[in-house]
Order: structure tokens, then sequence, then C-alpha cells
């Protein structure tokens, strides 16, 4: 068996769990508006535990970190590999479940929700390392995110696998960004 039938069947399996009672409670999930509340409480965590300067540098490097992991993703989708989702493909229609009422563009691979709030969950995570639950908590939350991917029927977990690793590996290097800035704002602010 080849790895993309592999990743069609674990993505019926996985899709398939789904229940009616659990989809309206995914789709909050996999909102991207639902977190706003939540980024904005990050905003103020780093504004109280680092000031102002901190912030701005935070919010300047953290959307340079979305939009580098949203853009990776869209050429990769719509440029490079243009892998149909999972809910375009005619051989898996009828066998899964499509929760939302629209499916997003017609090539999916790699999850940019994934890579997205993967990126966003390790890079807060190392800026609040000195807390060790918060790490884990905002990759379990990223996970859940991902996950929502598969359960409304809109991405492989090769998918949302692949927007992990580049997400996760992004906000390591953007946090690493964010470090060297801070310590160039340190120096200067010694001068």
């Amino acid at each position: 068996m080849d790895l993309i039938k592999l990743d069609e069947q674990i993505f019926l399996y996985l899709n398939g769990l789904g229940t009616t009672a659990w989809d309206s409670f995914w789709l909050i999930i996999t909102e991207k508006l639902t977190w706003i509340p939540l980024y904005l409480l990050f905003a103020w965590f780093i504004f109280k535990n680092f000031g102002l300067k901190v912030l701005y540098i935070s919010i300047l490097t953290a959307g340079l970190l979305i939009f580098f992991t949203d853009q990776i993703s869209h050429f990769y989708k719509d440029s490079l590999i243009l892998r149909l989702r999972p809910c375009y493909n005619e051989e898996l229609i009828d066998k899964m479940r499509l929760v939302k009422d629209t499916c997003g563009g017609k090539y999916g691979f790699f999850s940019g929700h994934a890579s997205n709030h993967f990126a966003v969950a390790v890079f807060i995570g190392l800026i609040f390392r000195k807390f060790k639950w918060v790490l884990p908590v905002l990759l379990i939350w990223a996970a859940m995110i991902a996950y929502s991917r598969i359960y409304i029927g809109v991405h492989y977990p090769l998918d949302v696998l692949s927007g992990t690793l580049i997400g996760s590996l992004s906000g390591l290097l953007f946090y690493r960004i964010w470090q060297m800035a801070n310590h160039k704002l340190a120096i200067n602010q010694i001068k």
C-alpha cells in the first residue's frame, strides 16, 4: 500500500469517528476568529511580563511568523504539491463526513491552520518558557485545531502532520529572531 492510500484510509477512519453531537464543538475549534481573545490574552501577558517595547516586537514578530507560515502553506498547496483536499476527492466524498458548508481551496497540502497555530504555540510557549506548563498547553491547543481539520473533512492526516512540523520549526525560528531583536533593544537601551 502506498503512503497516499494509507493517508486516505487513516483520514476516513478519523473523520468517520465524528458525530453530529460534536460537530458544533469542532466547528468552533476550527474557526480562526474563535481564538482572537486568546491572542489578546497572550499580548496582555507579554506586556505585563516584559513591557510595551517587547510587546511591540512580539506583535511584529508574530505577524511576520503567521504571514510566513501562511504563505509557505499556500505556495505548497497551490503551486508545488497540488494535492486535492479530501472534500474534492471524488473517490472519498461519498465515504466521508464534510461538516462545513464549504470545503476551502481546491488543494490542501499542507494545512495552513496546523502550521499557523503550531507556529504561534511554539513561539508563545518559548517566550513564556519559565512557566513550564505553557508550552504543553499550547501544543495541546494547536493539536486540537489541527485535528479539527480532519474532523470537518478538509485535510488529510499528512496535511496536518506536515503543517505541524513546518509550523513548529517556524515558531522556533521566529522565536530566535524575537530573542535577537530583544537583545538588540536591550543593548541600545544601555547606550
